[in-house]
Order: C-alpha cells, then structure tokens, then sequence
C-alpha cells in the first residue's frame, strides 16, 4: 500500500508541476525525504499532506486512490451536482448516453443509485409514481 501511496504522490506532484526539492520544501521535508513517500520507502504524515494540500494537492487521491471533488474540473464539479439531483428517470438516460457505445453497457448492467437502493437502468427501470 505504501508504493500506491507513493505512486499516486508522484502523480500530484507532476500535476502540480513541482519539482522533488519544491514539493518537498511546501511539505517541510528533504528532497531525500520526498524521495523516500515517492518510491514507498517511508508514509508521509498528516501534517506534510496538510501543508501540501494548502498547495493544490489531492489528499483523498494520494491516501485512497479516490479523486475529491476539489481535484475534479469546473465542468465535471457541475456534470456531478446535476447527477446527485437528478430524477432517477434522467440519471439513466444521462448514464446511457455517457457510455452509448462503449463497453461498458456491453459487458454489465448499470446501476444507478435512487436513493432507497439499486435499480438496473434501461431495464428494470419502473417507478411507481402516485
């Protein structure tokens, strides 16, 4: 788990455009040190990754290999608001028109979330309506 870490640091790093020395320097280590997080040798602390997230750094990425919603774009900040208030209707027609020829519907269902449990969109899909 400490090279994923390590490898998903590297990552934020290059995206932030910081070389070893200046990531480093904003996280209040060496180069050795930044050096050692990269390659998985040693963790860095909460208190290095605080200071890195002052910066622009993805924290949620770098510990669980999950993007935050700060670490997404303008538009795909407001494609994920739209989705989240969506009638489960619109949820999968959006979500059959994103992966349309793709192999995702190709290989599984797809499920889409009405807030009381799953439902399989575009073929299960029945709402009771009163």
């Amino acid at each position: 788990m400490k090279v994923d870490i390590g490898i998903r640091l590297r990552e934020e790093r290059e995206r932030l455009g910081f070389s070893q020395v200046a990531m480093g320097d904003l996280g209040g280590v060496r180069k050795q040190t930044q050096l050692k997080y990269e390659k998985g040798d040693n963790s860095p602390d909460a208190t290095y990754l605080a200071m890195l997230s002052k910066f622009g750094l993805d924290v949620l990425y770098v510990v669980t290999g999950i993007r935050s919603a700060e670490g997404l774009k303008t538009d795909e900040q407001e494609l994920l608001g739209c989705y989240r208030v969506a009638p489960l209707a619109v949820k999968a027609a959006a979500l059959a028109a994103l992966t349309a020829g793709s192999s995702v519907t190709e290989s599984r269902a797809i499920n889409v979330s009405g807030g009381s449990g799953n439902r399989i969109a575009g073929r299960d899909y029945n709402e009771n309506k009163s």
